[in-house]
């Protein structure tokens, strides 16, 4: 079950605000966790034994760190907590992805184990390690009842695919939250722009990238030079546009009952560097590998050759983390050279105008290994880009794509960008000053989110692709 899908939105949304808003104070979490419980076991109820488990191994170790007068055991529960997580997690994750590159270097083992990915590990199993570390650090309390950590581990609205919360984020929301009118609204009109981010434009733009670039197609074997362009643009903003609606519904539904998750992405392609880019990019994962790995092993404040170090650890483990590929670990090593260039070659070299440019040039390459994990399919379209190996600079098709698409890409584009967000707090700002943008603000304000939801859901309705990228990571 997505978020973007009909039955989600008339029956499982539905129901849930219903029976949440009007039930007693004392029983809300209660119905949170069921209906968490029932929206992740929709996906495979099997593996909500591992989410369960995973939580019950972190609250243990939780108490135990928390109880423990000694250092030495503290220590030993920690490591305790990250030999159980990290060690299921790089199973199901990993191990296909080391039994293929064993086998194909030594020939064992004969047969590669077919494991399935469970929905959503990375991103849990991040937010319950994060848990058990602060309380290790003695930054937060250890959370005494069971139910209420798996609360936080399997709350529907962000344990599939984020945003990574901090526990100290919800903590005292878990136990004393309230919900006001402006929070149901504001809640509503969140997730209303991120369900028409999804379903209108991001589905859109999939469309587009899937009949130019689709790995393993006919028409990526046969594609124009100006074909490559095109469909990895489209990629470019159906990625983001994807991904940044999963956090706007996440963030959104949480407002609407009481939860307020941190944002996960501030415009990334206006950024005017790559490390600008990181700053807004997945913003809870950026800030997890800060935290917790980064920083630790010594940050920047020490000699070059370690800050290096440090670099390379946290860029390794963030295209791991993204998937158990080839390409995604040259993902991570091509963002760590940039970012290396950037701090000791190209520093303030580039001038003002041609920094946004430099960057978005840097990101769409990077998307581009992002995209094929097949390494011979990757090369060939990096080469393709420049004209080498194509079937010409460009095809009827692509022209016909292009044009008949001109103006959606257009208005993805400034979806990408704060111009929605600019105009309406001009409406704010006059509005306290002129009647007549105070009126229009008000009916602004007021027809957005239905006529935004009417919108999805025409778009949905009939529509056969429909699922969100980050649920494979």
């Amino acid at each position: 079950m997505v978020f973007s899908s009909l039955i989600f939105l008339f029956v499982f949304l539905v129901l849930n605000l219903t029976i949440y808003l009007f039930i007693d104070n004392k029983y809300k979490n209660q119905v949170l966790l069921i209906f968490s419980l029932i929206f992740y076991a929709w996906g495979g109820p099997k593996y909500l034994i591992l989410l369960a488990g995973e939580t019950f191994a972190s609250w243990f170790f939780a108490l135990m760190i928390e109880q423990s007068r000694d250092k030495w055991q503290r220590k030993m529960f920690m490591l305790g907590e990250c030999l159980v997580l990290l060690g299921l997690l790089g199973y199901f994750k990993y191990a296909v992805f080391f039994a293929e590159n064993f086998h194909a270097l030594f020939g064992v083992p004969k047969e590669i184990p077919n494991i399935v990915l469970p929905i959503g590990i990375s991103f849990y199993t991040f937010q319950l390690l994060s848990y058990v570390v602060d309380v290790y650090r003695r930054e937060i309390k250890a959370q005494p009842k069971y139910w209420k950590l798996l609360l936080y581990s399997s709350l529907f609205h962000q344990c599939i695919a984020g945003p990574i919360v901090r526990y100290e984020t919800v903590a005292d929301e878990i136990d004393n939250r309230k919900v006001t009118q402006t929070d149901i609204y504001l809640g509503i009109r969140r997730f209303s722009i991120g369900l028409a981010k999804k379903s209108i434009l991001a589905n859109s733009c999939a469309e587009i990238a899937d009949a130019l670039i689709l790995p393993g197609s006919e028409a990526l074997a046969a594609q124009s030079t100006l074909g490559l362009w095109l469909g990895v643009f489209a990629y470019m903003l159906q990625i983001y546009l994807d991904f940044s609606a999963y956090s706007d519904m996440a963030i959104g539904m949480g407002r609407m009952v009481g939860f307020h998750y941190l944002e996960n992405f501030n415009y990334p392609y206006i950024a005017k560097s790559v490390q600008d880019f990181w700053r807004r990019w997945h913003i809870s994962l950026s800030t997890f590998f800060r935290d917790y790995v980064y920083i630790p092993l010594g940050g920047s404040r020490c000699s070059t050759a370690k800050y290096v170090r440090n670099m390379a650890v946290v860029w390794f483990l963030t295209g791991m983390w993204h998937g158990a590929s080839w390409n995604y670990i040259f993902w991570g090593i091509y963002y760590l050279a940039f970012l290396l260039l950037e701090r000791f070659v190209i520093k303030d070299r580039i001038p003002g105008p041609l920094k946004h440019i430099y960057a978005l040039i840097a990101i769409f390459f990077g998307w581009v290994i992002f995209k094929f994990e097949n390494i011979g399919e990757l090369g060939s379209v990096l080469i393709g880009l420049f004209g080498i190996g194509t079937s010409g600079f460009v095809g009827m098709d692509v022209t016909t794509i292009f044009l008949s698409n001109l103006f959606l890409l257009i208005f993805c584009v400034i979806a990408c960008t704060p111009l929605g967000k600019t105009v309406r707090h001009i409406l704010i700002r006059y509005g306290t000053q002129n009647p007549v943008s105070f009126t229009v603000f008000n009916i602004t304000e007021l027809i957005v989110p239905p006529v935004l939801l009417i919108l999805s859901v025409l778009a949905l309705i009939g529509n056969s692709y429909n699922p969100f990228l980050y649920f494979q990571f």
